[in-house]
Formats: C-alpha cells, sequence, structure tokens
C-alpha cells in the first residue's frame, strides 16, 4: 500500500482542490510510523507555552513579556496574554489586558518605566492601548483599520510611533499564504508607513510618504527624528533593496543617510543623536538578520560609516544602546549565541569585548534571531532562554546572572536523543552543526547501525543554534530523533556564525562549496557515531528544499529525500515568486542579465541524474516558493519512474500553520524515511 492521507477530515480538507492537490506515483509496502504514536508526541511537543517577547523596563525593575494562552490538546493557541511582574520577585505577577481570549502583543514601555503600551484586537481590529499599571482598565488610544507592529515609545513618553498598512488588518508578510492570483494580476503597492499616536488623544497620523515601504525605525534621543529602513513598495518584494534614511518627526523630510551594496536591518540611534548603528549583511530573510555593525553618521552634507572590526568571525543579529554610549549586541557564533560590546567614542567603535556565550537561543522579540531587551544602564537584561533540553522560559538580571522569571514550562518533557556539537574540515576551513541522538540512545549500550537523516537550514543566511523544537523550524525533524534516528544539522558555508566571508561564500555558488561542506559533515558523522552508511536521508525546507532537491541530482548517497517548498528551476523561479530581489546579491545579477550562472545550480538541469525516492511538500498559496517548483520536479521524478510522492497542504504559506497540517507532515516525513531505509526497499534498489 501507498503512505496513506492522514490529514483530520475538515470541510476544508475534504474539498476536491485538496484531493486533486495529492498525488502518488508508486505503490510501495510502507513500514509507517504508528499515527497514533505521532499525533500524541505532537500533542505533547505543540503544548508547549510560546513566549514571544519580553521587555524590560527602562529602570530595571520590572519586566514585561507576551506568552501564548493556554489551549485544548491538539490545536494551537488563538491568543496570547501580556504579564507584568517584578524583576526581582516574580511571583505576584500581573496580567495586563484590554480584554480577554484576544491576540496582545507588542509591548513597549514609556521612558519613566511607569506605563505600558501595546497592540490588542479584543475590540476586533487591532488598536494601540495604554497600561499606567495600576489596576484601571488600559486606555484605548486608537480607532484606525489596517494592521498594526512595531510599537516604539518616543524619548519624551508623549507620543507612540508604529507602522501601519491601511489595506489589510493582518500580516501579509512574505512567509503567509498569498492571495490568490485571479483577474488583472498586479502588485499592492499600498505601503507600510511610520505613524504617530498622541497619548492625550487624537488617533493616529501617517507621517511617512506613501511613495516608501517602512520596515524599521528608531526615534533619535531628542524625539525630533526617526531613522528609518525603507525601500518603494510593494514592501514584500523590496526589502533587499531597502537604504537607510533619517526624517522629521513631524513627517515630510528626509534624507538617505546609506544605500548599502547589502541588506541592512536593526536602525539604532546613539545616545548623542550623531550616529545611527545598524546590521550589515548578505541575508535572506527580512526576520533573519545577520552581518557586521556599521556606523552611519546623521549630521553634515555628507554621511559617513564605520565598520566595526570588519572580519570580525560572527554573526550580529540585534543591536542596542545603553545610556553610556556603549554599543551592545546580540551574535551567532558557531553554531551557539554571544552577547558584546564596544564603546563609542567620536563616531569610532572601539574593540569589541564577549561578555558572554552560550549553546542556547535568546530572544526577546518576534523575529527568529537572537535578541534581548536592556535596562538603561546596559547591565541589567531579559530574555527568554531555551535550548534543545530546556523550554523557554522569561530570564532577567545583571548579564550572566539571569534569574528564572516564569515556569510556563515546567512539565515539558525531552522526548528526543540529546544533542552534540560537531566540528569537522572542508576545503581547509572549520565547519560546525548539531547532531540529536535517537531517543534512549547510550553510546555504552547501543552498538547497532541507525538511520541518519540530514537536514539542511533554511536561508540560507541562516544558523540552526540550539533551541526548543515546538518551533517550526525544528519541529520537522525532531519526531525523527523521536522515531530513533540521528538528526544531523550542519551549519555549512553560506550560513550565520563564522563571519561575513564564511555567509558570503555561497555567493555564485549554491550547491558548490555548501554541498562539499555537508558530505565531509556527513563523512565525519558515520566515522563516529554508529550510522548505517546506506540507510542516510536528507530533507529541509525552503533554501533546505532547493539544497534536498540539488543533492539527489549530483549524489546517489541518500537513500530517501524530503523537499518542502525546493526550487528546482532558478530561472523560471524567477518569474514565479514574489521576492525576486533577494536573489540578485546572491547570484550577482538578475536571470535576464546573467541566466547562466542560474541555470548551472537549478536542479532541473540535471534531472536525469535522480535516483533516490523523494517526497515533496509545499503550501498551495506560498509566495516566496511557489508550488510550480515542486510540481516541475515531482512531474520529472514521476516520467523518470524515480519514487515520489507530491503533497500541497491547502490556504497555506511559505510557513505552514495548520496544526492538523503540521501533524500530517511530521508523519508523511517519518512514513518516507522508514519505509525507504528498510532492508527490504535496499533489496528492491539493488534488484535487476
Amino acid at each position: 500500500m501507498t503512505p496513506r492521507n492522514r490529514m483530520t477530515a475538515s470541510p476544508l480538507n475534504t474539498i476536491l482542490r485538496f484531493v486533486a492537490l495529492l498525488f502518488k506515483t508508486t505503490a510501495c509496502v510502507a513500514a509507517d510510523a504508528p499515527a497514533d504514536e505521532i499525533s500524541e508526541f505532537a500533542k505533547r511537543l505543540f503544548a508547549v507555552r510560546t513566549i514571544s517577547e519580553v521587555a524590560i523596563a527602562p529602570d530595571g525593575r520590572r519586566v514585561a513579556w507576551v506568552e501564548s494562552l493556554p489551549t485544548d490538546p491538539g490545536t494551537f493557541p488563538t491568543g496570547t496574554a501580556i504579564w507584568v511582574a517584578e524583576r526581582v520577585d516574580s511571583r505576584n505577577r500581573v496580567r495586563v489586558s484590554a480584554g480577554k481570549d484576544a491576540e496582545e502583543h507588542g509591548i513597549t514601555w514609556a521612558p519613566d518605566s511607569c506605563s505600558l503600551a501595546f497592540l490588542s484586537n479584543t475590540d476586533g481590529a487591532t488598536q494601540v492601548y495604554s497600561s499606567s499599571l495600576n489596576g484601571r482598565p488600559p486606555r484605548r488610544l486608537t480607532d484606525t483599520g489596517g494592521f498594526l507592529r512595531g510599537l516604539r515609545f518616543s524619548a519624551n513618553g508623549r507620543t507612540l510611533a508604529v507602522l501601519h498598512t491601511g489595506s489589510v488588518a493582518h500580516d501579509s508578510g512574505p512567509t503567509k499564504p498569498h492571495p490568490r492570483d485571479v483577474g488583472v494580476i498586479g502588485e499592492s503597492l499600498d505601503p507600510q508607513r511610520l505613524a504617530l499616536v498622541d497619548l492625550n488623544g487624537g488617533g493616529l497620523h501617517e507621517i511617512s510618504s506613501p511613495q516608501f515601504h517602512v520596515y524599521e525605525f528608531d526615534p533619535s534621543p531628542d524625539g525630533k527624528q526617526f531613522a528609518i529602513i525603507a525601500a518603494p513598495p510593494p514592501g514584500n518584494a523590496n526589502w533587499w533593496v531597502a537604504g537607510l534614511s533619517v526624517m522629521d518627526a513631524s513627517g515630510g523630510n528626509s534624507k538617505l543617510l546609506y544605500s548599502p551594496e547589502l541588506q541592512i536591518a536593526v536602525p539604532r540611534f546613539s545616545p548623542d543623536g550623531k550616529h545611527v548603528a545598524i546590521v550589515h549583511g548578505l541575508m535572506s530573510d527580512e526576520d533573519s538578520p545577520g552581518g557586521e555593525i556599521v556606523l552611519v553618521a546623521t549630521d553634515g552634507q555628507r554621511s559617513t560609516t564605520h565598520t566595526l572590526e570588519s572580519g570580525r568571525p560572527t554573526s550580529v543579529s540585534w543591536l542596542a544602546w545603553s545610556a553610556t554610549g556603549d554599543l551592545l549586541w546580540a551574535e551567532h557564533d558557531r553554531g551557539g549565541v554571544a552577547i558584546s560590546r564596544a564603546r563609542c567614542t567620536n563616531g569610532t567603535l572601539a574593540a569589541s569585548q564577549t561578555l558572554w556565550r552560550g549553546d542556547e537561543m535568546l530572544r526577546a522579540d518576534t523575529k527568529v534571531q537572537p535578541s534581548f531587551s536592556v535596562a538603561h544602564d546596559g547591565i541589567t537584561l531579559a530574555m527568554t532562554r531555551e535550548a534543545f533540553d530546556l523550554a523557554p522560559e522569561v530570564w532577567a538580571g545583571e548579564l550572566g546572572d539571569w534569574r528564572q522569571l516564569t515556569e510556563e514550562n515546567t512539565a515539558a518533557k525531552v522526548e528526543w536523543g540529546a544533542a552534540r556539537s560537531i566540528t569537522w574540515t572542508c576545503d581547509g576551513g572549520d565547519r560546525q552543526g548539531w547532531l540529536l541522538e535517537p531517543l534512549g540512545y547510550n553510546q555504552t549500550q547501543n552498538k547497532g547501525s541507525f538511520p541518519l537523516a540530514v537536514w539542511v537550514h533554511g536561508g540560507p543566511a541562516n544558523q540552526v543554534a540550539p533551541r526548543w523544537p515546538s518551533a517550526w523550524t525544528l519541529a520537522r525533524a525532531i519526531a525523527l530523533s523521536h522515531r530513533g534516528y540521528f538528526v544531523f544539522f550542519p551549519n555549512v558555508r553560506g550560513s550565520y556564525g563564522r563571519g561575513a566571508a564564511f555567509s558570503q561564500a555561497n555567493v555564485k555558488d549554491f550547491g558548490g562549496g555548501d554541498l562539499r561542506d555537508l558530505l565531509a559533515g556527513v563523512d565525519c558523522v558515520v566515522r563516529d557515531w554508529p550510522i548505517d552508511s546506506e540507510r542516510l536521508a536528507i530533507a529541509g525546507w525552503s533554501y533546505g528544499g532547493f539544497f534536498t532537491m540539488w543533492t539527489v541530482t549530483q549524489t546517489q548517497r541518500f537513500r530517501a529525500a524530503m523537499a518542502g517548498a525546493g526550487i528546482a528551476n532558478w530561472q523560471s523561479y524567477y518569474g514565479q515568486n514574489s521576492i525576486s530581489t533577494w536573489m540578485t546579491p546572491f547570484f550577482g545579477a538578475s536571470v535576464y542579465d546573467d541566466p547562466a550562472v542560474y541555470a548551472k545550480c537549478s536542479p532541473m538541469n540535471f534531472i536525469k541524474q535522480v535516483k533516490t525516492p523523494t517526497l515533496l511538500l509545499v503550501g498551495e498559496r506560498d509566495a516566496e516558493v511557489p508550488s510550480p517548483q515542486s510540481f516541475e520536479f515531482w512531474r520529472a521524478l514521476r516520467v523518470l519512474g524515480v519514487p515520489s510522492q507530491l503533497v500541497v497542504y491547502p490556504d497555506e504559506g511559505h510557513t505552514i500553520s495548520s496544526y492538523e497540517h503540521r501533524v500530517d507532515l511530521m508523519q508523511r516525513i517519518t512514513d518516507w524515511f522508514n519505509h525507504h531505509l528498510t532492508p527490504e526497499s535496499r533489496r528492491e534498489r539493488n534488484s535487476p
């Protein structure tokens, strides 16, 4: 029999469209993982409370955070709650809410640490609220339509700044489900604009030009200006060409300060207002910043820049200034996370000092990369901490001497194997990755051989670092460790964590040096661990999906593959996706100017070399990597007689969001690998 469809019946999933989008091409006897076991495992995994934001008050005395509301097993939360607690005694925490069972988030402290502002959809549309934290109900400050994000207090505490998109009432970022392309096709040019909200009333007033989409901003210390990262609309498409400007807080006048060669993120005014610090580097995703620190001058007729320690072997992801003029940052560091600082004098950053490093993840905002919240003293921090064996909780305190404030996930159990940092060399350079052992593995007792699943991260500008695997990026793979696999996460060239040269080492070389890194890493773990070299699988999503497609055209070493939202043909993909400006920095030119550089790493140009049974998964409304890429690869495998299966998840974008779809995805991957890595399947492949 073929692996069966385990999607829970619902009106959405029983419609004919879904039936038409599920394809199987070869009959096989599947060694399925018990459906109930994966389902129950998923219930426990996804029951962990998510803490999405943490903010410490400027005076360091109180901490606010956003966490998911409790939900029934087998479902994702539909609301979030804001809590506030004393940093030194968090037992008497207080919930701040405009209404129960709402999405409440976007927390920001007033400069005097006495009040908190936030966003809530308790009345339907998301609005701005303010709470004086005195037990009285929060005040609603706006009555507007559209979508709001990025709420911040101004330096004087009398106004709030927020990003506003008038035409949509929900997050319509590039990873979200894209509207169906029907009728006359065009691109939405309704930009995300910077707006001000007066705490004394007056509603919301947009101040940035409609000619620009504003992605991030930071108010100046005197409240007269904003540093903005902006580009002409459409916003989802043009983040990769955005520049840094300063604009008057009164609206209208703006000046371009910095037109970068690559991408920029996290603008931060210095305490004296004379400079803006940013992260500059080769980045593939807006919510995944990484690079070097650049300091841009704001005064005079011509801006100057200064780069901190060009060649520093880390990737900076987040910035903050202390009141004393120190610049602090979080950074990717060799598969882990570090916190560092440098003193700024007359526009020059002194030598940096690493203050803390750990093999875990620190987060305080909604981006997926390392960050923290810091008080004015530059010493007192708050964030969530998590690792492969540490469920997320809020921690706060002086740097490196943090104290746990929450106990939301004390019941969470580790149901996968231990994680090991693995290092190896390739082409004369050091490489690093993470190896998860099978659940219950004991090196002194287990003498048999195990299957290995290699999981390639997306991006490519990203890094796998230890975190609790209920997050989408790891949940797809964790069931394999639970079911008896070694799982290998290699941070190959092009990844964050080893400096700008390393993260740019894959430019015009997708599938070249990074594939050599991966295969050398596989050699290392197969040599040093009890892994059956005949039972290797490879998988990945997004860039990892491309990498999987590419790998099976270059080697037959892997006996099974899963390509999630993969890119089969870079030339056709250029014209299909909604974010094509991301490709030019990696390929050096558009596909129309240099089609050959795109063709040389397109899996479709080597498709006849594929022998590996391949599972393809994709969201129906994925605009980042549209489903035709998966169809193109699947149809070729079908013609060539290679075992394959294509599943298109209805109404999903680049990130699979539905609970039942995520569970189905975990089940399908496990079943596919289990079947094609069995001795029986090996005999079938070797028979004439």
